[in-house]
């Protein structure tokens, strides 16, 4: 395990106030991963977000576009085509801003967020998930996440949000949803 002197500045901002890191974060993690892409698409100053279908784990919670790279394909051909499948439009992937791995039973998703932009041709629509919304940072806290993308939200607007406390908020939404929590 890395001593805190080689901790990363995504890392040192996922600590809370009283320096511990959630623990659904490792340092040193043997699980099988899934390596997710997460679209960080802001426009005006508001940020689109995704509502996840009635039919997949964690129903109804809130994320930013995502979805798992496939073998063999490139972060930025995995984003544009999630984005695609999910809301019709074509986008420019930019450059990489962070990267959090959230462990979850048995696995752990590498989160790679790349900064994002739509080709001004279309508007996004719903096609492959419930519902869309365009948000500020701060209306972000009126929508349920699942744990990691709550942890990426942290990762993106800085350490005003308790990253402990916001992580036991989720998981008794979950809880309330009658999923099991991943945050213990």
């Amino acid at each position: 395990m890395r001593g805190d002197s080689e901790e990363g500045p995504c890392v040192q901002r996922l600590r809370c106030r009283r320096g511990c890191l959630p623990r659904s974060y490792t340092l040193n993690d043997s699980a099988p991963h899934i390596r997710v892409v997460v679209a960080v698409i802001e426009q005006e100053g508001r940020y689109l977000i995704t509502q996840r279908r009635s039919t997949v784990v964690l129903a109804g919670l809130w994320e930013f576009p995502s979805g798992r790279v496939e073998t063999g394909e490139s972060d930025e051909a995995a984003l544009r085509r999630e984005v695609r499948e999910r809301l019709g439009v074509d986008v420019d992937v930019g450059r990489s801003t962070a990267h959090r791995t959230h462990r979850y039973d048995g696995y752990a998703v590498d989160l790679v967020l790349y900064r994002t932009t739509i080709r001004p041709t279309k508007e996004p629509r719903p096609i492959g998930i419930a519902d869309l919304r365009w948000v500020t940072p701060q209306e972000l806290e009126n929508y349920a996440f699942p744990p990691a993308d709550q942890a990426t939200t942290d990762l993106l607007f800085g350490p005003d949000r308790d990253a402990c406390l916001s992580n036991a908020r989720h998981a008794k939404i979950l809880q309330v949803r009658g999923q099991r929590p991943v945050i213990h």
